[in-house]
């Protein structure tokens, strides 16, 4: 394929010049994330949405204990991504040297507003293809909780808008999970 010479050429960033950039600094004062090599700006929060992450990933430390940790926008680490999901359910081991990785995430929660086709979207397509089983998007401006399970390499088998009054976690069967908690706290 030919590119036009008016087009300009995008630049990916890999993993290792992402976080080289955030060792020398480069990237102290910006709140951004690298997703799918590209390094992009996060969307700033209102306090519905601050309050809603606090309020879930409270709810879900009481009903998880000990089964695993509970991370609010925090980074995982994907095989050409670094996102920071609102919430991130991940097996309780120390993350002083990485991110957690595909195969320490039980679940990834994001709380969209603003911006909910990068999270149904790009953010999706991202988390299946690093073979995330299982990721929710709670979405502020319809009041429902969006299930994306069963990753098949580029897309997720299972999308659908959960209408239950409960839901269980693929990682945590014996967990019932009250919807109303997660989208009407």
């Amino acid at each position: 394929m030919v590119q036009a010479l008016d087009q300009p050429t995008i630049a990916k960033w890999s993993l290792d010049d992402y976080h080289q950039m955030i060792k020398a600094g480069i990237l102290c004062d910006r709140q951004v994330e690298l997703l799918d090599g590209d390094i992009v700006e996060m969307v700033p929060t209102e306090p519905l949405h601050d309050f809603l992450g606090d309020e879930v990933a409270d709810y879900l430390r009481d009903l998880l204990g000990t089964r695993a940790r509970v991370r609010e926008c925090k980074g995982v680490t994907l095989p050409t991504s670094e996102p920071q999901p609102d919430i991130a359910i991940v097996e309780r081991t120390s993350y002083r040297e990485h991110h957690p990785r595909p195969e320490n995430i039980y679940l990834l929660i994001e709380i969209a507003k603003s911006r909910p086709l990068r999270d149904t979207e790009t953010k999706r397509k991202l988390y299946a293809q690093a073979g995330i089983q299982e990721y929710w998007v709670i979405n502020l401006k319809r009041g429902e909780l969006r299930i994306f399970r069963d990753p098949t390499g580029t897309d997720y088998r299972v999308d659908i808008v959960w209408n239950q009054e409960t839901i269980r976690a693929l990682a945590f069967p014996e967990v019932v999970i009250a919807l109303d908690k997660l989208i009407k706290p």
